[in-house]
């Protein structure tokens, strides 16, 4: 896939009415991440220097087993740098579903959970640096292959989980 100018410092936010422990609770809780995004749980030990781990969820394999290839047990891995709750998170981030992005190595995403009048500003940056075709997939520029649209799909499942109590898209 050519590279199309995508930047290596993404950044995606969002304003979400809840709490800030709500969100924290959203982003890193399995009964909540599998509810909204792509599906998938957190395998995690949320003190420094922890390993990270988003495995695949009974959905993610099938969606995968229908585009034809299985998925492995471990969607993303890497390591838990900051935990901060509810305020801050900062993982190092590598997709090992699909080699080609696995391959690019570890990247760096932060989560900055702050309360704004009384709402919630979730702040996801995504440091990309030496990983084009996961700053293509993460900015959401592989949907039309069928990968889907990336953090701004995942925040904007997020939010609509928690104001409403329901999933974006039924069953995702």
């Amino acid at each position: 896939m050519a590279s199309t100018g995508t930047k290596t410092t993404q950044v995606f936010r969002v304003y979400i009415k809840a709490t800030p422990q709500a969100v924290w609770d959203a982003i890193t809780k399995r009964e909540w991440t599998e509810r909204y995004g792509y599906g998938g749980g957190p395998d995690h030990d949320l003190n420094r220097a922890g390993p990270y781990r988003l495995l695949t969820s009974e959905k993610m394999k099938a969606d995968s087993i229908a585009m034809g290839y299985p998925a492995p047990e471990v969607a993303v891995d890497g390591e838990v740098l900051e935990a901060d709750e509810p305020n801050k998170l900062v993982l190092t981030w590598r997709m090992v579903m699909d080699g080609r992005l696995s391959s690019e190595g570890f990247t760096r995403v932060t989560y900055e959970i702050e309360e704004v009048s009384g709402v919630t500003k979730l702040t996801v940056v995504h440091d990309l640096e030496g990983a084009p075709q996961l700053a293509q997939l993460v900015a959401g520029e592989w949907e039309v292959n069928g990968a889907g649209g990336g953090w701004s799909w995942i925040l904007s499942g997020l939010k609509t989980l928690l104001e409403t109590g329901s999933e974006m898209i039924h069953g995702s």
